[in-house]
């Protein structure tokens, strides 16, 4: 899971990108607004974490430009502004929930976790299930029946991606945003070899599962007949 933190507090952006990554989440941190909404408009990220009071362009115009140009990745606000008509000033811009500075951090995790949920995945266990197939977040388990296998960083960001999309495409451009990130150097044979190391732990699964190559567009996911 990707997670882009826009906070202009530099010490903080760094330790809520610290928090996040000890969790096994990915996290990016953006500095202002502009650059903010330009990363969160890209279609790689879960959640947003995002600051009120930010230079260049405040987190509430933000969040309404987001939510007009039909973007919908939850949004969590964290500020320390905390009168009543901030609050609802977030929640009709957009946000999804309205977190106050200071915060628990136990409250924090409790929070993305939940908003997480929403986004897709079971509520009883942080699992993703395509098919015969689960694969469970806490422990990077790709698990088929009785046999189960654990997943790489890497392998787990393609196979969750892929088993939430479906039999919908996913193209390689995407794959590479969502799992390298916006500045990655990576390229199309990085996406082949990872594919490759995830056919090979589905046919050690014996799972009825498959990954569809459709040549020049992407992958998918196709569930064999029994």
């Amino acid at each position: 899971m990707r997670i882009l933190i826009v906070e202009d507090e530099k010490r903080l952006a760094g330790t809520l990108q610290d928090l996040l990554r000890r969790q096994g989440y990915t996290a990016d941190v953006c500095y202002d607004g502009v650059s903010g909404l330009d990363n969160a408009r890209s279609g790689i990220y879960d959640l947003v974490l995002l600051d009120a009071m930010l230079p260049e362009l405040d987190g509430f115009s933000l969040l309404q430009q987001l939510r007009a140009g039909g973007e919908t990745v939850p949004v969590l606000m964290l500020t320390a502004r905390s009168d009543l008509s901030d609050r609802v000033r977030g929640l009709d811009c957009g946000a999804d929930y309205y977190l106050t500075k200071p915060f628990e951090t136990e409250e924090l995790l409790a929070c993305i976790r939940s908003l997480l949920r929403r986004g897709g995945e079971t509520a009883d266990s942080g699992a993703t299930v395509f098919g015969d197939l689960h694969l469970q977040q806490s422990t990077f388990l790709l698990s088929c029946g009785d046999r189960s296998v654990r997943l790489s960083r890497r392998e787990y960001d393609l196979m969750e991606l892929l088993m939430k999309n479906g039999s919908q495409i996913v193209s390689k451009e995407q794959l590479i945003l969502k799992v390298w990130g916006y500045d990655s150097a990576a390229e199309d044979n990085n996406v082949e070899v990872y594919i490759s190391f995830l056919r090979r732990k589905l046919a050690h699964l014996r799972s009825r599962v498959q990954i569809r190559t459709l040549r020049m567009v992407g992958y998918c996911l196709e569930e064999a007949v029994s």
